[in-house]
Parts: structure tokens; sequence; C-alpha cells
């Protein structure tokens, strides 16, 4: 059975905390998840990370921390990145987005990816005046639960 874990990471902007990170979020992995599962949210949490990093803080001092949250669930596995970058509307930006025609042209694809792969995907001002970007996926279609036991379906 799946076991609830929530945990939290604070890294300065800095890139190279990448690695770290996806080592941290993979120490939370449980064999009830399935693989594909677990590597589209170690895309999303990638991407949510790069995002925060090249253009929320593209202006800070690396000192400038971020805020990782991760909530594993029963029914869900939820992230939070907390930057401290200036407000931007997400769903104003993706809305706006043209189809690109480059299939292999670099960035704008992060924000549309996190958006396929959540079910939920947001980014919040919050009352400190930092933003949190939040996305939540279920399990539907990854694993089943019923009683004590889980499988993959």
């Amino acid at each position: 059975m799946l076991v609830p874990k929530k945990v939290r990471l604070q890294v300065k902007t800095d890139i190279n905390s990448l690695a770290d990170i996806l080592a941290w979020f993979d120490q939370l992995y449980q064999p009830e998840i399935s693989q594909d599962f677990w590597l589209q949210l170690k895309i999303a949490l990638a991407e949510g990370f790069t995002n925060a990093v090249r253009h929320a803080h593209k202006d800070k001092s690396q000192d400038v921390p971020i805020d990782l949250e991760v909530d594993l669930l029963p029914e869900y596995l939820e992230f939070r990145i907390w930057d401290h970058g200036p407000p931007f509307d997400l769903c104003s930006f993706i809305n706006n987005l043209s189809p690109k025609e480059d299939l292999y042209a670099e960035g704008g694809w992060g924000l549309p990816l996190m958006q396929r792969i959540s079910n939920f995907l947001n980014y919040i001002r919050t009352s400190d005046n930092r933003n949190c970007l939040v996305l939540k996926k279920y399990y539907d279609n990854v694993m089943a639960v019923t009683g004590d036991s889980a499988t993959r379906v």
C-alpha cells in the first residue's frame, strides 16, 4: 500500500541544483507507482524548477532560495515550487501560445508539457509576495487501490 509522505527542500537559484532535486524526489518513489507515471512527474518537476531559475529568478542572486514541497497521497501526487519572481499569469500565457512550427526549436515547451502531464496546474501569487507553481496528478489508470493492497492497472 502506498505510504503518504510530505517532504520539503530548499535550494539556491542554481540550475546545477537540479540533479540534487531529482535525487531527492526519487527517494519518495514507491513500487506501487508505475515508472511511466514517475518519469512524467520528474519531467514536470525539472521543468518547473528550471523555469523558476531561468525566468522568475533570471535577475536574482544565486542566494535567493527556491522552496519545493511534494505531497505523496493515496489518490494523487502534488508538488509545489515557490519562487521570488514577479507575478505571472500562467493561464493567459498558455492560452496565448501559438503552435510551434519547428518541433525541435528550443524553449516554449515546458509549460504546455506540464499542463498535459498534470490534472491540475496553477501558478499563484502568495501573501508573502512569492509565486507558487502547483501541479497535481492523480494516479488514475496507473494504479488501483483496494483495501490493503495496491495493484497497477
